[in-house]
């Protein structure tokens, strides 16, 4: 019997793994943006403290392929020795912000397509579309030029990569016990954040989203670094992230002829065919359309924040805010910090009527 292309068996596994993130999403209705407004308009943390949580197990599932030699998360994306901290802020910000007025992130629009939002195919086919002129395209000179001036270059220090446990180790601390104590001190401060609440504990709902989220981190590491492990024609190791991949994923539609399916093109498939699937046995699939003009074009700018912000920022509320944090590296905790906040800026400014109002009302609290 022929063996399968190392490609196709990875897409195939790709779509696998989407399809149960688009199932447990839809079914625990996980989603950043839904946590943050939970906050702000009901000062409930359940959903935030499932999305920590999901951080925290994947943080605990990389390190630990890592530390046993399984993956080398120092060839990720997100381990590169040049700090693009200019990027991860800016592109933070607008991302979170764009989130906010698109209705959701990456993962929640492709989540809602599969549940039968039209809205979220308008935002998916904007949000690729300027992901990729942001990356290849009409806007990428000015995100060159931007990186030019910003990154920080932590080679010319000695250090190999912008990960945590690398910058700690060049004080003298030994690399694996520099791994295992940033590992378990982050990992367990935000367990400990997450399980102190008596009602978060109480909802099953919230615990398994987290915990099944956070999961399937690691598990595509293992794919893309150990069964896409290939002399001749290796596959990237890479995990979750949506920004690109949906960018890529239109192309693929648009070049089939002379296109390759990857692992998050087939990531973006899996997550749409498993979130369909559980809406229609929940009885949850509804064709949903905008409600008017101004709900259409503001869906739009914020696809368009989002495309622009998520290729600055190396990724999404998934890309960077998990499986970049995943990697302890420090460009993850800068992106997901700005796009906590660009977040929070945007609800706000929805609440108040106004962005000056908004910004206002959020740094004036407490």
């Amino acid at each position: 019997m022929e063996e399968l292309p190392i490609g196709t068996v990875i897409a195939t596994l790709g779509f696998v793994l989407g399809g149960v993130f688009g199932a447990v999403a839809q079914r625990t209705n996980f989603c950043t943006m839904g946590a943050l407004s939970d906050i702000v308009y009901m000062e409930d943390w359940n959903r935030f403290r499932a999305w920590m949580l999901a951080v925290a197990i994947a943080i605990l599932g990389s390190q630990g392929l890592h530390m046993a030699g399984i993956i080398d998360l120092s060839t990720s994306i997100y381990q590169s020795a040049n700090l693009g901290w200019a990027g991860a802020i800016i592109g933070g910000l607008l991302f979170g912000f764009g989130m906010t007025m698109g209705g959701g992130c990456g993962n929640k629009t492709l989540v809602r397509i599969g549940a039968g939002s039209l809205k979220s195919v308008i935002v998916a086919l904007i949000l690729g579309i300027f992901a990729y002129m942001t990356l290849r395209g009409l806007i990428g000179l000015a995100r060159v030029e931007l990186e030019a001036v910003t990154v920080i270059d932590l080679a010319e220090m000695g250090l190999e990569t912008q990960g945590i446990p690398g910058i700690l180790a060049a004080f003298g601390l030994s690399p694996d016990v520099a791994r295992a104590v940033v590992t378990l001190v982050i990992a367990g401060g935000i367990l400990a954040f997450c399980f102190k609440d008596a009602e978060f504990r109480s909802s099953g709902r919230d615990v398994a989203a987290g915990v099944l989220i956070g999961l399937l981190i690691p598990v595509a590491w293992y794919v893309t670094g150990v069964v896409g492990f290939d002399d001749f024609e290796p596959t990237p190791l890479a995990s979750f992230t949506f920004v690109n991949p949906v960018g890529e994923s239109i192309q693929y539609l648009m070049t089939f002829s002379g296109a390759t399916i990857n692992f998050g093109i087939a990531v973006v498939g899996g997550i749409i065919t498993g979130s369909f699937v559980s809406a229609k046995l929940a009885g949850q699939f509804r064709i949903e359309s905008f409600n008017s003009a101004d709900d259409m074009i503001s869906h739009m700018f914020g696809a368009a924040l989002m495309g622009i912000g998520g290729v600055l920022a190396l990724g999404c509320t998934i890309g960077q805010g998990i499986t970049g944090m995943s990697t302890l590296a420090v460009g993850s905790v800068i992106a997901l910090a700005s796009i906590i906040l660009g977040g929070l800026i945007g609800l706000k400014r929805l609440e108040e009527g106004s962005l000056k109002e908004g910004i206002a009302a959020l740094f004036s609290r407490g």
